[in-house]
């Protein structure tokens, strides 16, 4: 299972989700173009001394990403659709694809793969979660649909 970030914006979410993977053991995949650097101290300060347990990778683009890791099957997640988080059938090789704070994912990126999913909200007029909220809410269906979580203490 993997986490992958499309374009993402602000560091606090990446660190907060590079946290999540580390607790997890899942990878975490960056698409840049980036909205800050690497190096950002808010990006540090969110991940905490979490940073060596989380297993890094960043990608100069999706056609870089997709190269690389095309064996996956690409999960992609929107706010606008897909199918319910807790009815969609995860597997274990999964690649949880997100897109931007601001914007979602492109439909071009939408697009490259069958399999999306949504997470369902109670009407009240909020468009969408917050990126790494989302991320953990997803990341946690998938494994525990998976069977990974019957193990953990």
């Amino acid at each position: 299972m993997r986490i992958v970030l499309f374009e993402p914006e602000i560091p606090q979410n990446t660190g907060n989700i590079a946290r999540l993977c580390a607790a997890t053991g899942t990878e975490l995949h960056l698409v840049e173009p980036l909205g800050f650097k690497l190096e950002n101290r808010c990006l540090k300060r969110a991940g905490l001394d979490y940073w060596p347990h989380v297993r890094l990778f960043a990608w100069p683009d999706w056609q870089a990403y997709t190269a690389a890791v095309g064996h996956s099957r690409a999960v992609m997640t929107s706010a606008k659709g897909g199918c319910p988080v807790q009815h969609f059938v995860f597997e274990a090789g999964d690649s949880l694809i997100f897109g931007p704070e601001t914007r979602g994912l492109p439909p071009e990126i939408l697009a490259a793969s069958p399999w999306k999913t949504r997470i369902p909200m109670y009407e009240g007029g909020v468009r969408s979660l917050n990126l790494s909220t989302a991320a953990g809410v997803v990341l946690y269906m998938a494994l525990s649909r998976c069977g990974c979580l019957e193990s953990w203490t």
